[in-house]
């Protein structure tokens, strides 16, 4: 495969797809003295870069092969992006989603006109009836990374960066089962002198194994909030590109990820999801390793609300910006405001308080208070607990 491929799909998806924006980011470029740029695919339809590829698989297939049917196993991105391309090119489509899988990828995906069945725990398990019900019926299954068609047209995307910042330098993308990473790597055949990275969730990392070992291999994922590169075994076609064409592979924390989340809402105005955000947490993370122009590919946007709400909670105790303490008091009146009122002077706001004068480890007429408190930053949240113990409070 080269950039011809990748052209090639460009022209299906022509009025099919967004050219998502690339803004630049001075937050991000005042921290590492870089120009740094962030493609927003998170923009992009169905909230994801899957229906580039979805949409190329499917035009490709014979007319006789879209009347008997698509059929995919997903958790979200795929799933709607299967769903959509599907519709707009008169082809059914039925997806296998794990059970729990969030109810507005769900809706989403039913919205796009898909029949969705569920099944399993997770991708790897819905992926079993969705080989047998292509096997039974006839229906094409479409695979979200290890196909030719899918990469050719997740690399669209890398085309759209190379128009939009034709001097980068270097380009993060997502990592999971490789499509898009293999699909922008390509860019190297034409440019060599391009540094392409694909940065994978630390705790649910498969290509660095595969690399060592020369092939893909399977590796046992941890959790992580991004599940979206979640994958346990590298496609063959996108480890063959990668091998050749990308630069690195580089790993980013569960902080990282919820203090990038959190920074892009914040400082970019960008809905991201967790996955999509690891781009930019390589960047937080090695401020100094990467020559610019740099482009952060944020690869998706689809969150559910619920889960958005603990990822941003995490993403502010990482960064920062909350602080849990117990502190052991006397238990007799006003001591509780006491304490109250000191943090009162140290301008942090109380988010939670919990008393408790139950436990079987207190002393006599003592009392444990669980306190959760909004600080500034690292420094403010190190300088609360400092003025606390010089009041004398015992913290635990």
């Amino acid at each position: 495969m080269d950039l011809d491929d990748v052209r090639a799909a460009r022209g299906l998806l022509k009025g099919v797809t967004e050219t998502t924006p690339m803004a630049h980011s001075r937050w991000l470029s005042s921290r590492t003295g870089q120009d740094v740029f962030l493609k927003a695919e998170n923009l992009q339809r169905t909230g994801s870069f899957k229906i580039r590829g979805a949409y190329v698989r499917i035009a490709r297939l014979s007319p006789e092969e879209r009347a008997r049917g698509v059929v995919a196993a997903s958790a979200g991105n795929h799933a709607q992006g299967v769903a959509l391309a599907a519709s707009l090119l008169g082809a059914k489509a039925t997806i296998f989603m794990p059970v729990g899988a969030a109810l507005p990828k769900v809706a989403a995906t039913e919205g796009y006109g898909a029949e969705v069945r569920f099944h399993g725990s997770g991708v790897t398990e819905a992926l079993v009836p969705a080989r047998e019900f292509a096997e039974r019926t006839g229906a094409v299954l479409i695979h979200p990374f290890d196909h030719e068609d899918i990469v050719a047209g997740q690399g669209t995307l890398g085309l759209e960066v190379l128009e939009q910042c034709p001097d980068v330098k270097t380009i993060l993308v997502p990592l999971g089962g490789g499509g898009l990473a293999a699909g922008v790597a390509l860019l190297r055949t034409e440019r060599p002198d391009l540094r392409i990275i694909g940065v994978q969730a630390e705790d649910a990392a498969a290509y660095p194994a595969s690399i060592a070992a020369g092939h893909p291999v399977a590796t046992a994922m941890g959790v992580t909030m991004a599940d979206g590169i979640a994958v346990a075994q590298p496609g063959d076609i996108p480890f063959e590109i990668l091998t050749q064409h990308l630069d690195e592979v580089i790993t980013v924390s569960e902080d990282a990820m919820s203090t990038a989340l959190v920074h892009l809402l914040e400082r970019a105005k960008m809905l991201v999801e967790p996955a999509g955000t690891a781009a930019v947490a390589a960047v937080l993370d090695r401020p100094d390793e990467f020559e610019g122009p740099v482009v952060a590919v944020l690869s998706g946007g689809n969150i559910d609300a619920l889960v958005l709400l603990d990822v941003i909670r995490h993403g502010l105790v990482a960064a920062g910006r909350f602080l849990s303490f117990r502190a052991r008091i006397s238990d007799r009146p006003g001591e509780l405001m006491r304490l109250l009122g000191d943090l009162a002077a140290m301008q942090v706001n109380v988010l939670d308080v919990n008393h408790d004068r139950a436990s079987e480890s207190l002393p006599v007429r003592q009392v444990d208070v669980d306190v959760r408190v909004a600080t500034r930053g690292p420094q403010d949240r190190s300088d609360v607990i400092t003025q606390l113990e010089q009041l004398g409070y015992q913290l635990l």
